[in-house]
C-alpha cells in the first residue's frame, strides 16, 4: 500500500495540451519515516504508522490501517517519500473540513426556507416546524441549527497529475479537505 503524510499548499491551475486548465491542489510531502508496523498475528490487524517531521513545524504521527487480513512488507525505521506515486494514480486523501461555526440550517441542511410573501415576515430563514405535538418532544436526529465542519473527510479516487520528488509536492487533481496548512493523509486503497 502506499501512503504519505502531507501538508496541504492550497489550489492552483496546471495547464495540459489535451485536457486543458485543470484546478489542481498541491499536497507538500516531506519525507515519512516509519514508526510502527501492526501486524495480524499480533495486533489483530495490519498497519504502518508513519511520522512526518517536517510538517507543520512539529511531528505529526498518524496510522494507516490495511482492510485485507495481510501483513506488510515494511519494516521499522525505513523512510516513506513521494518517489513511490506516479502521475495517473488513484489516490484517497483524507483530511479535516474547514470549521464554519454555528449555521442556520439553510446554510447547514440545504433548507430551502419561506416565502417571502404570503404573511412570512421575518422567519424567511427559519427552520419551521419540529414536531412538537405528539410525542411531545424533540425526537434524536432532527435536523436543526448547529455546528457545521471540523469533520473527517475522505476525497476518494483523486488522480495525481503532478509530482515533483524534489520539493516533495503532489498535484491532485480537484478540491481536497482542510484549510491549507492542514495535514492530510494520502493513500492508494488496494
Amino acid at each position: 500500500m502506499k501512503c504519505i503524510l502531507g501538508k496541504k499548499l492550497g489550489m492552483t491551475s496546471l495547464y495540459d495540451e489535451k485536457a486543458g486548465r485543470r484546478s489542481v491542489t498541491l499536497i507538500e510531502c516531506p519525507e515519512n519515516r516509519v514508526v510502527l508496523v501492526r501486524t495480524q498475528e499480533k495486533d489483530g490487524y495490519s498497519a504502518v504508522q508513519l511520522e512526518a517531521v517536517k510538517t507543520l513545524k512539529k511531528n505529526v504521527l498518524k496510522e494507516f490501517r490495511f482492510s485485507e487480513k495481510k501483513d506488510v512488507d515494511i519494516s521499522s525505521d525505513q523512510s516513506v517519500s513521494v518517489d513511490m506515486f506516479q502521475i495517473g494514480d488513484k489516490v484517497n486523501v483524507e483530511g479535516i473540513t474547514k470549521g464554519k461555526g454555528f449555521q442556520g440550517v439553510v446554510k447547514r441542511h440545504g433548507f430551502k426556507g419561506a416565502p417571502k410573501t404570503h404573511g412570512h415576515k421575518h422567519d424567511l430563514r427559519a427552520p419551521g416546524s419540529i414536531g412538537s405535538t405528539f410525542p411531545e418532544h424533540i425526537p434524536k436526529g432532527r435536523r436543526m441549527a448547529g455546528r457545521l465542519g471540523c469533520n473527517r473527510f475522505t476525497a476518494q479516487s483523486k488522480v495525481i497529475v503532478y509530482i515533483n520528488k524534489l520539493e516533495g509536492l503532489i498535484g491532485v487533481q480537484g478540491s481536497v479537505p482542510g484549510v491549507p496548512g492542514g495535514v492530510v493523509k494520502v493513500y492508494v486503497k488496494e
